[in-house]
Parts: C-alpha cells; structure tokens; sequence
C-alpha cells in the first residue's frame, strides 16, 4: 500500500517506491540528494505547520518542502 509523507508520525521508517509523474520538476532534484526506489527512510519530524518535514536518508538528515516531500511515494517498513 502506498502512502505519502503527510501520513507518516516521528520515528515510522518507509521505503520509497517511486514518485508522482506529475511533479518532474523535483525527481531529479530528490534523486541527486539520494532519495532513490528502494532506499529507506526514517521519519524524523515537521515543522509546526508542517513545512518543511525532515528524514533520515543514507545516514543523513535531510529537510524537505511540502511540495517536494508529496512527490514522493513511500511504503511503510
């Protein structure tokens, strides 16, 4: 089952999947910063409005918009 960043609480672990053909203007952008199919993340936290989230990614915190963060689909671990 397929879910995004907005569904995920502190802590939950994901592995991408892939990401939303509509939004080509941010994949290679994610794919250059090591959000790739298969990689694994862990949900660390939001900003109070929910913008920016950040992850840990390949051993990195990395902090992502809201807009960038939906174009990414994930699967819970």
């Amino acid at each position: 089952m397929e879910i995004r960043f907005s569904e995920l609480t502190p802590g939950d672990r994901a592995e991408v999947t892939g990401f939303d053909d509509s939004a080509r203007a941010y994949i290679n952008r994610l794919l250059s910063m090591g959000i790739t199919p298969g990689v694994a993340i862990e949900f660390i936290k939001s900003a109070p409005m929910g913008d920016p989230v950040e992850i840990l990614v390949r051993g990195y915190s990395l902090s992502l918009r809201k807009d960038e963060a939906s174009v990414v689909k994930l699967r819970r671990m």
